[in-house]
């Protein structure tokens, strides 16, 4: 057995984790059991804990830097910011920010101050420090400048949207990984080596639960306690056995914040490049996570115009139709017509022509400010008009050949523009052929011809 703990990384060499209570005090949950005692036992971070990564380089030279800890949850920020100031020498002091208020952190604060002068060093821990306000953010921005606290903050929300500028500026980002299947498994020997017994599982469902823990180690060692009290006599149970005992549990989203973003942008960039599997893939995830179904609709609506524009007119109207149809149905069955869409919409032919032209129209309109229509495009119901030129020399292009006429109808302080160009696709394949024998008559037309 000792072979297997060694090989699982938890030998008799490793420490006790500080602070911790004794390994065999069975009536702590197993992820805390099996929290890491050192940084090279942190499982799928190697990119920020190894010897030659930002944290191994910190330790290394002695002196620690303020930090950010991005990532999802369950991939192991708090025990790396616990075995960082341990491995540095460091006090290490933790609040959270959602149980958390000034009151804490003056004491945090002072007892951190006392130490200096003593000649120890703290790291204060901040879990989901986004989740304090932008002025309680400013507030630590005095001890960390004057090195009274080395600052660890955790969110599993990007600091660009969620954290002071000034703060972000005092700290170095590091992101942590989700945790990939690797690294999971080297999870699950760990708890079947602690636990002494092997997993009840087929090797199918072995797999499942891997995939059921969506990236969170902790979320896994769960799952993995509530299996291994089943005893070490369970009949090993297949995926459909995995699923009754355990609760599948919901995707990783959050609709107001960071995943809904990543997930739309993901959606709409899939149609875009026509890949309609994928845009499949990414619609049923946002429903999965709870996606309010007619956002995703707006969202079509507004790709249809943007990204397929004239190449497809239809495409607008499936989009819309998708979006009354779930008005109409409700769940489950309206989402069924927001799924047509999709698939319509991404194998749809694609152009940005329209949306690029009206970009250039709206710039060209700022720039030009108040510039009068040519007179001869103007009405003229008054005698003052009339005699002013509004209307004299207009061309009827009903009455002119071709029903075109080639007059211009810019500014006349204006040189005539070209915001609209077809990309040839789909239906503006043919609107690029009318352009361009408009644009051969406008020219005999000035020429005289």
């Amino acid at each position: 057995m000792s072979d297997l703990f060694e090989a699982a990384g938890l030998g008799p060499k490793s420490p006790p984790a500080p602070d911790a209570a004794p390994a065999d005090d069975a009536s702590r949950p197993l992820a805390d059991r099996l929290r890491p005692a050192r940084l090279e036992d942190v499982v799928g971070q190697d990119h920020i804990v190894a010897a030659d990564s930002p944290i191994g380089r910190m330790i290394k030279a002695g002196r620690l830097s303020s930090l950010i800890l991005w990532g999802p949850p369950g991939t192991g920020k708090t025990t790396i910011a616990r075995l960082l100031a341990k491995a540095a020498g460091y006090d290490f002091e933790q609040i959270s920010a959602i149980f958390s208020g000034v009151a804490d952190l003056k004491k945090v604060f002072e007892a951190s101050r006392q130490r200096r002068r003593m000649g120890r060093r703290t790291l204060l821990f901040v879990d989901e420090i986004h989740r304090f306000n932008r002025a309680q953010q400013d507030g630590f921005l005095p001890y960390v400048e004057d090195g009274t606290v080395v600052l660890v903050g955790a969110t599993t929300e990007n600091p660009s949207f969620e954290l002071n500028a000034a703060l972000l500026s005092r700290a170095q980002v590091l992101v942590l990984n989700r945790l990939e299947g690797d690294a999971l498994e080297q999870l699950l020997q760990r708890a079947e080596v602690l636990s002494g017994h092997a997993l009840p599982l087929k090797p199918e469902a072995r797999a499942a639960l891997l995939d059921m823990a969506d990236g969170d180690g902790r979320y896994l060692l769960n799952l993995a306690e509530e299996l291994l009290d089943l005893g070490p006599e369970a009949e090993p149970v297949d995926i459909e056995g995995l699923t009754e005992i355990v609760q599948r549990r919901a995707p990783l989203y959050d609709k107001a914040q960071e995943g809904h973003y990543n997930l739309i942008s993901a959606l709409h960039k899939s149609m875009r490049g026509s890949d309609v599997d994928a845009a499949l893939y990414w619609f049923t995830r946002m429903l999965a996570g709870g996606e309010t179904p007619l956002y995703i609709a707006r969202r079509l609506v507004r790709f249809a115009v943007e990204d397929i524009g004239i190449a497809d007119p239809q495409a607008l109207v499936v989009a819309n139709a998708a979006k009354d149809a779930y008005d109409f149905l409700g769940s489950p069955e309206g989402e069924l017509a927001i799924a047509n869409a999709v698939i319509y919409l991404a194998t749809a032919p694609k152009s940005n022509a329209a949306y690029t032209a009206y970009g250039a129209a709206r710039r060209a309109a700022k720039e030009t400010g108040s510039l009068m229509p040519p007179k001869h495009i103007l009405n003229a119901p008054t005698r003052l008009m009339k005699d002013l030129g509004y209307g004299d020399g207009y061309a009827y292009d009903h009455d002119a050949p071709d029903d075109f006429s080639g007059q211009d109808y810019f500014p006349e302080a204006m040189d005539r523009q070209n915001f609209y160009n077809p990309k040839g696709k789909g239906f503006e394949h043919e609107i690029r052929r009318r352009l361009d024998h408009w644009a051969d008559l406008r020219r005999k037309r000035q020429r005289g011809e």
